[in-house]
Order: C-alpha cells, then structure tokens, then sequence
C-alpha cells in the first residue's frame, strides 16, 4: 500500500522533510489578535453566490471557499518532495497500481452548524461527483466508492498516478445539506457549512465577510475575521495591496520591489514558487487560421518568449526555454533525449518558409491562406490583466511580420471565462494545472479526453485538439506501472508538442502571492515552503492556519 504521492524512488526525489510551525491539529494561539485580514483579488463584479462546486461563484473567484470547505489532504504541487498532509483525512493509503484510495476519517470534526463530520460526508462527496459530471471538473474516472466505519475506498477505472493530487485535494461537503439540492450547479449556496475554520458572516457587493470558529477541529484561528474583496482590475488591486488596504492577494505586479515591496520593505512580500505548469496561448484548432498546423507552427517561431518574460512579466515568471513546452530544471528527468538542448529562438525566414509550403501568399504585406482569405486573428483576454494583455499584444506584432492581423480584444472577465470554456474564441492565454508530473500541465492542453463540441464547457482543452496519439500517450502515462513505458509516453507527448504545435507555451506558471507581515507571521516562503502561497485554492485552510499574531 501506498500512502505518499509518489515515492522517492519512482520520483527519484530525496525524502520527504519535516516543515516545521504547519502543524494541523492542536490549538493556534491568536494571541490576542485582533486585526482584520483582508484578502484581495482583481475579479471584478462579483455575485452573491458560495457554491464550491462553480467556478465563477464569489465564494471560488475571491477564494474563500477553502476557508469553509477543506480538503483531506494537503498537497504542495510546487514541491512534490514534501510528504502530503493529511487533513480532514487522518491517514489515506493508495493501492499498488493507484486504481483505490481508502481514507480514513478525522475524529472529533463538526461542521459548523454542529453536525458531526464522518465517513459517510467523504463517500457522499465523491458519489456527487460521479453522479454530477458538470462538478468533476478533473475528469477523475471514479468507480465504486465504498464505506467501512470511519474509512471510505475510491475506486476508480484506472490507475491515477498521475491524479493523485487531485484525489487527495478535493473538498468535502456535508451530506445532510447537499443532499438537499435539486441542482448542485445552480443553487446559490448563500449559507455555506463547511468543517474549516472560518464561516461566513456577511455578503455584500463590495466584500464577504468570515469569521473564526471557536469549535475548530485543529485549534482556533489566530485571524479573527477575514474580509474578500474583489477589485476591477490589476491596477486597482496593485494599489491596494501597496497602500496595505490588502494584505494578501495574488495579481501581476509589474517592477514589484519598487511598486509593492519598498512601500513597506519590513513587511511586503512576494512569494512566487515554481513547479510543472506554464502560461500557454491556448489555439482554437477548430476554426481558421489555427485549425491549419502551418498556421500554428510558423507564429511559434516567431514570438519571441524572452521578450515576453522580461516584457509581460518584468522577470518575475521564470522563463520557458525548451521547444517541448516543459519548465526546467524540474521537468528535467523527463525530457525527451532528443531534445535536452533544444530551445525557442525566433526564426522568421522559417516561419515564412513553412507558409509558403503550405500554399499561403503574400499580397503585398497581407498573408492570404490557399483560398486567397486574408488571415487575421483575435486575441482575448480578460481588461485589467495587464501581464496576459502585454503578452497577447507581443504576439500581435510577432504576427505583423508574417502579414497577418491580429487584433487584441481586453474582455469582460465573465464573458472570457464563459466563451474560452465554450470554444468561442480564436487565441488566449491561459494557465496550466502543476503537478507531482508533467502530466497535468500537457494533459490541460493536448488530452483529447477533455475535448467537447463547440458551444460546451470545457473544463480543459479549450482548443479542442484532438490527436489520438496523444490521448493514448497521456493515457499510458497516467496508467502505467511499468516506468520505462511511462516515460516513452511522455517523450512521445512532448514530439507532438513539437511537431503539431497543439498551442504556444509561452512562459512558467509559478504559484505566486503578495502577503503583508505586518499582523501575522507563518506564510510559506523560502525558508518555509509548506506550501504555495495564493489564497485561492485547497492550501488557504493549511496557510491560515499556520498563522500567528506578529
């Protein structure tokens, strides 16, 4: 039996070491704390909704989500090397070939309207994902999901090495509540009980309030309230955080030292680690120009991927160098062979060269595809992301060169959200997953499992690539025990990435978030990288937690 991610040796990482002050259980001293935490995030208008099974809802845009609802097991995508936690969970073990995973449950938990949590919540969960495909939105393949005592068994249809993280990460909800819900993608949700430390006080427009349980499984908070407020865009958010009206949020802050950091350098910091995901321009390779591999391979070797790390990021993201699309040095051992050195470089007479193969003129300075239609091309991203907008606008001129027009639209964060899950787009940038592999980021982009026709939600794929090799090499590698077929696989991934040019990975997704020491110490860093640091996600129970009066 199994119990960590994955072992030392099928990673061939050092053991697993102990991250002191992070502690689950116990009490958390607040130690007469009494400053309010504000959390801060640039998503615009929000909705009075605290479903945690939508991902437009406010309590998952803001993030406060994961300061009701906990995960059973805490995991660290930005360094597989610390040993998984377990949380609401008090032990899991995986089979041999990662096809089950039995849960035991914690004792002594309750929900926050009193009720006791127990085993029959987990399988309630995980049945409501299998029955609710709209809220699985990883695509986990469950099984039969049985309950022994206070231990519950996931089975699935195939082995999930690769989806470990997200079988341990998901949250869990009460049954006695959702077992009540006709639609569990449309209710509101708007009296949230969860088992996490905070439950919610208030909801208005401009925040929503949470405050600390005193019946706390692992102790009491040493944050009494936490306020969620959600600001236009990445300037207004900038600000805010500068100022200190904000204390812990994640936007793009372009020369950060001298914006955010030296407004309070005793206090502001930025913490930003990386691991196995990119920032990927996202091709919609089911309409023209990009649903042509010509198209899609000359504008790679013309973006100029520097330009964009120094330019769109201001250095901060760490670049992408290799052609396969996977960040180094943690993707390392599982690079191809072949192309251990191979790297971007700009190339215009090349991409001209493979258009003109392909049939496409030149009308004076306008490219024109084989049927004689000029090719032009949108770009979208959300208004007030200015790292993704300054990006797309790079590309945009990369573009000029080879005669095409590429326009930039900087949408409403809603209806981007909406059109790029529906397919109604053209070229976006867009985040990968991370992972303990390279799986994750390359299966969000290139899995043909994830592909839906256009006009339906897609949770990944948002291009719609559909290769069958691929499908059948990210498949191998997630089921596989045999490690010499597993990197095959994934060699056999990243040839396709080269050769097909699914998208453009552009540059290293980090975890990164601004945080203010300035009331409470015990953020991840460094020097105690127990986590990643964004507010956003199953971790925000673990970091609040760790937290201390200053």
């Amino acid at each position: 039996m199994k119990k960590r991610i994955l072992t030392a040796a099928a990673l061939g990482l050092a053991a697993a070491f102990a991250i002191s002050g992070c502690s689950a259980a116990g009490p958390n001293s607040g130690g007469g704390a009494s400053h309010v935490l504000t959390i801060g995030m640039p998503n615009g208008t929000q909705t009075d909704n605290s479903n945690p099974f939508v991902n437009t809802s406010s309590a998952m845009s803001l993030g406060y989500a994961f300061a009701i609802y906990e995960p059973l097991v805490q995991v660290n995508p930005t360094n597989p090397s610390v040993e998984p936690k377990p949380w609401l969970a008090s032990d899991y073990t995986w089979n041999d070939d990662y096809t089950a995973v039995t849960f035991t449950a914690r004792d002594n938990v309750k929900w926050s309207d009193g009720e006791d949590f127990t085993a029959k919540d987990i399988a309630f969960t995980f049945n409501l994902l299998k029955d609710n495909p709209a809220t699985n939105l990883n695509a986990l393949p469950f099984g039969d999901i049985e309950t022994d005592g206070d231990k519950v068994t996931v089975n699935f249809e195939s082995g999930q090495f690769t989806n470990q993280y997200k079988a341990l990460n998901l949250f869990v909800v009460p049954e006695h509540i959702w077992s009540k819900v006709s639609d569990v993608t449309t209710d509101l949700n708007k009296k949230p009980v969860g088992t996490g430390p905070y439950v919610l006080k208030s909801w208005t427009p401009q925040a929503a309030t949470l405050t600390a349980r005193t019946d706390y499984w692992g102790g009491t908070p040493a944050v009494p309230e936490l306020r969620y407020s959600s600001y236009t865009d990445n300037n207004a958010l900038t600000t805010a955080l500068a100022t200190g009206e904000v204390q812990w949020g994640w936007t793009f802050i372009a020369d950060i030292d001298n914006v955010y950091v030296s407004k309070d350098a005793d206090n502001n910091k930025f913490y930003a680690p990386a691991g196995l995901g990119a920032d990927v321009l996202f091709l919609n390779t089911e309409t023209k120009p990009f649903n042509d591999v010509a198209v899609r391979k000359a504008l790679n070797l013309v973006v100029d991927r520097k330009v964009i790390q120094q330019q769109a990021t201001a250095g901060v993201f760490p670049p992408l160098e290799n052609v396969t699309g996977m960040p180094t040095p943690a993707g390392d051992k599982y690079l191809a062979s072949e192309y251990k050195d191979k790297t971007y470089k700009v190339d215009l007479d090349a991409a001209k060269a493979v258009l003109a193969d392909a049939g496409y003129t030149l009308d004076g300075d306008v490219l024109k595809d084989p049927s004689g239609e000029a090719v032009t091309f949108t770009l979208t991203n959300p208004a007030g992301w200015n790292d993704y907008l300054t990006e797309l606008q790079i590309v945009a001129d990369a573009a000029k060169d080879l005669g095409i027009t590429a326009t930039v639209d900087a949408a409403n964060q809603d209806a981007w959200f909406t059109a790029i899950a529906a397919g109604d787009f053209q070229a976006s940038m867009h985040w990968t997953d991370s992972g303990p592999t390279p799986w994750d980021m390359y299966a969000d982009v290139i899995d043909g499992a994830q592909v839906v026709p256009l006009g339906e939600k897609a949770n990944w794929n948002f291009g719609r690539y559909n290769n069958d090799e691929a499908t059948e090499a990210l498949k191998t590698f997630r089921t596989t025990t045999d490690e010499d077929e597993r990197q095959a696989a994934i060699e056999k991934v990243q040839k396709i990435v080269v050769d097909d040019v699914p998208a453009l990975f552009i540059v290293t997704r980090p975890a990164a978030a601004e945080y203010s020491t300035k009331y409470y110490v015990g953020w991840p860093d460094e020097k105690n990288p127990y986590n990643q640091p964004q507010p956003t996600g199953p971790q925000a129970s673990q970091i609040l937690m760790s937290l201390k009066a200053k």
